[in-house]
């Protein structure tokens, strides 16, 4: 997801103006928009579907993080105890 700073890049009265045509614009291209405001970045806007992604991938990799640790530190259980616990032994 390169940000295209000829397109992506977008004065928030644009956004005021024509709130539609950016929300096309993030949906087709998979990029956020960064809105600004006296030159400044103000705000993002993405799809939602592509937040729900990044969100799914963050939350993905702090738990294999979470887990990694969790090896680490010793805090691990034997596999057949976990099968047994389950009803799955």
């Amino acid at each position: 997801m390169q940000t295209k700073f000829s397109e992506d890049v977008i004065p928030l009265t644009q956004m005021k103006v024509n709130p539609g045509r950016i929300v096309k614009h993030v949906e087709k291209s998979h990029r956020p928009v960064l809105l600004t405001n006296r030159g400044r970045g103000v705000a993002v806007v993405q799809s939602l579907s592509d937040y729900e992604n990044v969100a799914d991938e963050l939350a993905f990799l702090k738990a294999v993080v979470t887990g990694l640790a969790d090896i680490e530190a010793g805090r691990t259980v034997p596999l057949e105890q976990v099968k047994q616990q389950f009803g799955l032994a």
